[in-house]
């Protein structure tokens, strides 16, 4: 009987030891089956895959593959090198057709839009050439005729003399230049302007006035106190001067010089008869005479 337990128990100790290899057999099946079936899922994806990207069976694939002979040493470099240039240049992405086309379509619009920028701006610097150049042109004669004129008017306001407009650039762009008025009034040598007296400007400014005058007359011309500087002889060639001038132009004269106010054909004073009350007072003189006549 303690031999039959003896044996028993060794029998029973070989159960449990077969048991745990039983067990550790069926876990090693149970993980390589769990491979088995992630091998397949993922062989499934591949052969999925390069069907969606290259159009190809892979099983096919595999098969011609393994039916080609063996590549030598270059070839497997080369095989190296394409898989290399294939891994830089990354995944193929299936979109860029599509936006090779809009990128396209976005050129061609920004191009035509580019021409006609270009074609608008050929035109606007056309046109500035032109305006230029009539600018010049006009400038050119304006000045010659205006210079002229100046020339005539400022020796009958001086009694004698002579004036000029000068350009201080002529040699470069008539546009940029600028215009110098140049003076000799009697008995002085030819000077700037800015060195004269104060009458002497005056009569200066007056004259230029005169002369744009006489080559585009204006409606109406307002001279405000513009024989204030003058002596009684200046004063008198200005009044002749402005009774010249008043047959193309009227004349609205500002004076407090009773000899102005002589040749003016309606006078307009503001008197105050009553403390803190102006009242305007007007008078035309060219009436006078006809009402002389009359009585």
């Amino acid at each position: 009987r303690a031999e039959a337990q003896g044996y028993a128990a060794k029998l029973e100790a070989t159960l449990a030891e077969e048991r745990r290899a039983l067990a550790a057999v069926r876990d090693e099946v149970s993980g390589l089956t769990v491979r088995d079936r992630e091998q397949a899922l993922e062989l499934a994806h591949l052969s999925q895959t390069i069907a969606d990207k290259h159009a190809l069976n892979l099983i096919d694939e595999l098969a011609r593959f393994h039916a080609l002979p063996a590549p030598d040493q270059e070839r497997q470099e080369r095989v190296a090198e394409l898989r290399e240039s294939l891994g830089r240049m990354g995944e193929i992405n299936l979109t860029a057709i599509e936006e090779h086309r809009e990128v396209s379509e976005r050129h061609e619009l920004l191009a035509r839009q580019k021409e006609d920028l270009e074609k608008s701006l050929a035109h606007l610097r056309e046109a500035i050439g032109r305006m230029n150049r009539t600018s010049r042109q006009r400038f050119r004669e304006t000045f010659d005729l205006v210079n002229e004129r100046f020339a005539q008017v400022f020796p009958r306001l001086c009694n004698g003399g002579r004036a000029e407009l000068v350009l201080t650039e002529e040699a470069g762009d008539l546009l940029e230049a600028g215009v110098e008025i140049v003076a000799q009034p009697p008995g002085k040598r030819l000077q700037s302007i800015g060195l004269l007296s104060g009458g002497e400007k005056a009569l200066t400014a007056i004259a230029l006035v005169f002369a744009i005058f006489l080559i585009k007359p204006s409606p109406f011309c307002l001279l405000d106190e513009v024989d204030a500087p003058l002596d009684e002889a200046n004063v008198g060639r200005y009044n002749d001067m402005v009774r010249e001038m008043s047959k193309i132009s009227q004349f609205i004269l500002i004076t407090h010089n009773k000899r102005t106010m002589e040749i003016a054909d309606t006078l307009y004073g503001v008197t105050m008869q009553e403390p803190g009350c102006s009242k305007l007072v007007s008078v035309k003189l060219t009436e006078r005479p006809r009402e002389a006549s009359a009585a």
